[in-house]
Parts: C-alpha cells; sequence; structure tokens
C-alpha cells in the first residue's frame, strides 16, 4: 500500500477523481491477485507457472511436429504462446472482476453505489492481472533465447515497433475485457465461462500457435478483424527481425500497414467499450441481475 498510498498523494492525481479509482482498484487488484501472499513465494510461482505451461508445448511441438526446436517455425510458436499469455491475462481478469465482486466478495451494491466510475474501477482491477501477464513474458521469452535458442537479441529488436503495437494491442484487449464484463452484468447465471471461452477462441483464431493460413477459408476472415492478430504479427516482427517467418495470408502487409489497422481497431473498441458498459449498466439495473448472487 505505501507505493499506492504515494501515488495517491501526487497533487494531480489527489485531483482526478478517475486517477484516484483506478490506482485504489489496481492495488486492491494486485493484493488479491497475489493473495496476500509473501513476496518471494509469490515471485517462486510466477516463474515457475509460465514456463511450466509453455513447457507442455515444447514437449508437444516436440512430438507432434517431430521436428527441431531450432527452426523459425518453432520461434513462431513459441513467441506467440509467450505473448498470449499477456492477451488472455488482461481478457479474463477484467472480465473476471465482474464475477469475483458480485459472487465471491459480494460487493457489486456497495461498488455501484459508491461515487466512483466503474468503467475506471474494471480497467485497473484488471492492471493486476496486466502486470503479471507483463512479468510472465519477461521471464519465459528470456528462457526461450537461453534454453531454446530463440533468435531474440537486444540489438536486433525493433524497440519502437514493439513498444507502439503492443500499447495498442493491450488496449485493444482491455476493451474487449471490458465489454465481455460489460454483458456478464446482465446475465445471472453460469457466466463464469464467458471470458475462458472468448480467450480459448482467440488463441486459435489470431495465430497464436498456428498460423492462419491453416485455418479454414470460414473461419479465416475472424482472424482479420481482431486485433491480436496484428499485434501478435508485430510483436514477432519486431523481435525477430529478419529472422521471422512470414506465412502468405498476412505477409503481403508492411509492418506500417498493419500498425495502422492495429491502431484503428484499437481506438474503436476502446470508445465501444465505454458505451457499452454504459448501455450493459443501465440494463442490469433495469433488469434487478447487477448483484444478483447465484453461488455458482
Amino acid at each position: 500500500m505505501a507505493l499506492a498510498q504515494r501515488l495517491l498523494e501526487i497533487p494531480a492525481v489527489r485531483r482526478s477523481d478517475r486517477l484516484r479509482t483506478f490506482i485504489t482498484a489496481a492495488w486492491l487488484g494486485w493484493q488479491i491477485e497475489t493473495n496476500w501472499a509473501d513476496p518471494l513465494i509469490f515471485i517462486i510461482y510466477f516463474v515457475a507457472r509460465p514456463i511450466a505451461a509453455l513447457a507442455i508445448l515444447v514437449v508437444m511441438y516436440s512430438i507432434i511436429a517431430a521436428d527441431s526446436i531450432g527452426t523459425p517455425f518453432f520461434a513462431y510458436v513459441y513467441l506467440g504462446s509467450a505473448l498470449y499469455l499477456l492477451t488472455s491475462q488482461i481478457i479474463v481478469g477484467i472480465s473476471w472482476v465482474v464475477i469475483e465482486d458480485r459472487e465471491q466478495y459480494r460487493v457489486a451494491k456497495q461498488l455501484h453505489t459508491a461515487p466512483i466510475d466503474g468503467y475506471t474501477y474494471l480497467v485497473g482491477r484488471g492492471m493486476a492481472r496486466f502486470i503479471v501477464g507483463i512479468l510472465s513474458v519477461l521471464v519465459t521469452v528470456p528462457f526461450g533465447v537461453l534454453i531454446f535458442g530463440i533468435p531474440v537479441t537486444l540489438v536486433g529488436i525493433d524497440f519502437p515497433l514493439l513498444i507502439v503495437s503492443t500499447v495498442f494491442g493491450l488496449a485493444a484487449m482491455a476493451a474487449l475485457g471490458v465489454m465481455i464484463g460489460a454483458f456478464t452484468m446482465q446475465v445471472s447465471r453460469q457466466v463464469w465461462f464467458i471470458g475462458d471461452s472468448i480467450s480459448g477462441a482467440l488463441y486459435l483464431l489470431t495465430g497464436a500457435v498456428f498460423p492462419i493460413d491453416l485455418l479454414p477459408d470460414f473461419l479465416r476472415p475472424l482472424s482479420y478483424i481482431l486485433p491480436s492478430t496484428y499485434w501478435l504479427e508485430l510483436a514477432r516482427r519486431a523481435l525477430l527481425g529478419d529472422n521471422a517467418i512470414q506465412f502468405q495470408a498476412i505477409s503481403a502487409l508492411d509492418s506500417g500497414t498493419m500498425l495502422g489497422i492495429l491502431i484503428g481497431m484499437s481506438l474503436l473498441l476502446m470508445l465501444a467499450s465505454v458505451f457499452v458498459y454504459r448501455w450493459s449498466l443501465r440494463r442490469a439495473k433495469e433488469r434487478g441481475v447487477l448483484d444478483m448472487e447465484t453461488n455458482f
């Protein structure tokens, strides 16, 4: 709380209700996410968890593909899976806040009668998952470089492309998470699977583990309208440089064009998420399900 308290005492923050809500919600989300654990124990946990998840993928790749882990395609699969850890954390983390506050902590009524902005609160709570996701990526990518020889070097990384694409890509995912959470407010039963289901679908449709060229023709158009497709491709290009493998379905687009598409999608999703949240909140209040506890 010491860091959060210092941030809250900044004059600009003290004058802004939204900033105070965001920082407080982020601190609360971090405490819940870490379960108030000892820092050393939590560090061991968050290092071991993503590495174990990707180790399963490496074993599956080695057995099914019967290919060397030193190939460009393995780097494509590994980095896609490592980066997608961040995407799934944000989508599921923000959307799960609604269920957690309503069902587990039973504070939905208090939250929505308190003088805070609910949209800002949702994004702030999701910030904890974002931090965990960032830490997971910072662990798994160097691990892949050291252990599996993923051809990523500091001098070869296009940092401007990586940073800009990541900012807008994750902003789009946060907006999507808010919209899923907003929809969750209108549903009173069996909503726990919505965020996980959408995250799993995006894992298959955005080229995280295999190129979208391999998707059936009727599914491929869905990949082109998903911002995470462009973010994952841009992030791979920024990290791998000339070592990035190119596939026909998306290689025709240069990085500048893809970045423009990603920025446009992100801005549209962020704007849409505000309207969807307000509409869903009003509908949930009208139907009397905003604070309905189902004991799922």
